[in-house]
């Protein structure tokens, strides 16, 4: 299927291309086995891999010694990323343009650049048990002498077991900004920090979605993101690109299956001929090769529109567009995968059974289906087609 790239985002698909499939696919069966993990040495391996190839400095600007990639590039490098299970691909941490565009100094210093190089971990404490996908906070920042006092609970608290400090969410309370949205560097280990719980998912990830409690937590005034009034603009950026990264895996997804339940089909026996030539799988196939293909034109046109510097206001939509189409795609392509390697897709040493269970998560975070939907059809009454 081709995509028009650029010379920079088809160098990166290779680069990325050749890193899953020569050094993460290998390890998928054992870390299935083994709850997500992997001997830590290899781990290790895969994480300084990841830096070398400089995976963690995509969306750094370069003047701060990043590869200031263009969205298109990145959705590209993401796409190879999404074609191995067990999140073997999340063996990184990665600052975002974003963040170099509203953090201080101090900031950049202490929180940012350590996850360009490596010696810092992050996880996002966002959503809260009331919320589901609408952003409703009820997480407080009491001001005070000293900066604000943190009270609430997060959920799904995605990769903080392997993590050193959150960005988190919250609604201040008190004072001339009372009821404002605020982001906060939180380290991991401050005093009234308390993990609640770590759930059990369908998925066997080794970064796992605890849910912590803040009690009476300090954050010195130093450790506020941005400007007053700015939280939710940037918790809007960081969707846009989730979602989209999201779209670009499931692709990923979607083409490492259909390649794998084809070289299966053309392989398995029926009688005097093959699985393949039974027009049932033929049809399965086509449908799967004909939407994925959908999907990576509204994935790679949505990063081109970032890159061509188009309305946010479009963007927002565009990237649930693709976020919302790629995610249910890749989600009946696994689902036919299964079918088609029959018992075999039951089997948890099957890649299809491993995406049939890890791609439903896709519907869901960063937003459901149906609050893309939503996003779809108010920038499509606001501003028409030109808007969407």
């Amino acid at each position: 299927m081709h995509i028009p790239l650029t010379d920079q985002a088809r160098a990166w698909q290779e680069r990325i291309r050749t890193f899953a499939e020569d050094e993460l696919r290998p390890w998928e069966v054992h870390a299935e086995l083994h709850d997500g993990e992997l001997p830590a040495e290899r781990r290790q391996a895969h994480r300084q891999r990841a830096l070398e190839l400089g995976l963690s400095r995509m969306d750094v600007p370069a003047s701060r010694g990043g590869m200031e990639l263009s969205v298109l590039a990145q959705v590209a490098a993401w796409e190879q990323l999404g074609t191995v299970t067990n999140a073997l691909g999340w063996c990184f941490s990665e600052p975002h343009r974003w963040m170099f565009e509203v953090c201080s100094e101090e900031q950049i210093r202490e929180y940012v650049m350590p996850l360009a190089d490596g010696t810092r971990h992050e996880c996002y404490a966002i959503t809260e048990a009331e919320s589901g996908s609408e952003v409703i906070i009820n997480t407080t920042a009491e001001p005070t002498l000293e900066g604000y006092r943190i009270n609430g609970e997060k959920w799904y608290v995605t990769s903080a077991n392997l993590a050193d400090y959150f960005i988190l969410q919250a609604r201040i309370a008190g004072g001339v900004e009372d009821g404002e949205q605020a982001l906060f560097f939180i380290d991991i280990d401050t005093p009234g920090v308390e993990l609640v719980r770590t759930p059990r998912f369908s998925h066997t990830f080794a970064a796992h979605h605890p849910v912590y409690r803040f009690n009476g937590v300090h954050a010195p005034s130093s450790n506020r993101i941005g400007r007053p009034g700015d939280g939710m603009r940037y918790t809007h950026a960081w969707f846009r690109r989730e979602r989209l990264m999201i779209a670009a895996r499931c692709c990923g997804a979607a083409a490492r299956l259909i390649e794998e339940a084809a070289a299966f089909a053309r392989d398995r026996r029926i009688g005097e001929g093959r699985l393949a030539d039974q027009q049932s799988i033929q049809f399965m196939l086509a449908d799967c090769a004909t939407e994925l293909l959908a999907a990576r034109l509204l994935t790679y046109e949505t990063a081109g529109a970032h890159d061509r510097g188009e309305d946010l206001r479009v963007l927002h939509g565009r990237c649930a567009m693709a976020k919302l189409y790629a995610s249910e795609m890749a989600n009946r392509v696994a689902d036919r995968a299964v079918q088609i390697f029959g018992g075999r897709g039951y089997m948890r040493e099957n890649v299809a059974e491993r995406f049939y269970r890890e791609l439903r998560v896709d519907r869901i975070w960063e937003g459901t289906s149906e609050i893309q939907r939503l996003i779809i059809a108010r920038g499509l009454l606001k501003r028409g087609m030109k808007g969407v």
